[in-house]
């Protein structure tokens, strides 16, 4: 079984796939980070040295190769990923996937962490929600197509993670 979690930046995906990895025993992959090592370079390298159209298409094939494979994963998708191509098809048809943040909860979330968000680092604060919500409003159509939702709005990744295994029934 494989279980993505999609979603915008700042909805939790890598810290709960840590531990929802851990807690059932699943190989742990981010996609980017996987990305990255099989290039040998950032993702900002990447887009500087390659463009954005190889990182798309790299994106792509590595993603459908870790969702070709029969191991038990917790995979942890970029939050352009589903955008591009038929990706969230994909996903959907060989993973189960999940994740649903409000922009009041990314807006607090990503301004703590401007300076490891390339994206929004140029961003004032208080223009961060409107940033998100005209990116969400661009998204939510890819992101709606996720098979469970599970709002991480006021929980802690404990909450989180029983209600994804309990959707799971695992």
């Amino acid at each position: 079984m494989i279980i993505s979690l999609v979603g915008y930046m700042g909805s939790g995906k890598s810290h709960i796939s840590k531990i929802l990895s851990d807690k059932i025993n699943f190989k742990l992959i981010d996609l980017d980070k996987e990305i990255s090592r099989r290039n040998k370079l950032t993702i900002p390298e990447i887009f500087e040295k390659k463009g954005e159209i190889y990182f798309r298409k790299f994106r792509r094939e590595t993603l459908e190769e870790i969702l070709a494979c029969q191991e038990n994963i917790v995979l942890s998708l970029g939050g352009g990923t589903p955008v591009y191509y038929n990706n969230m098809e994909i996903i959907n048809n060989n993973s189960k996937s999940f994740l649903r943040t409000s922009i009041s909860t990314l807006a607090e979330r990503i301004s703590k962490q401007k300076e490891k968000r390339p994206l929004i680092a140029k961003i004032a604060d208080e223009d961060i929600p409107e940033f998100i919500a005209k990116h969400l409003f661009e998204r939510n159509v890819f992101y709606s197509k996720a098979q469970f939702s599970i709002n991480t709005d006021n929980k802690n990744p404990e909450d989180i993670i029983r209600e994804i295994i309990e959707k799971l029934y695992l």
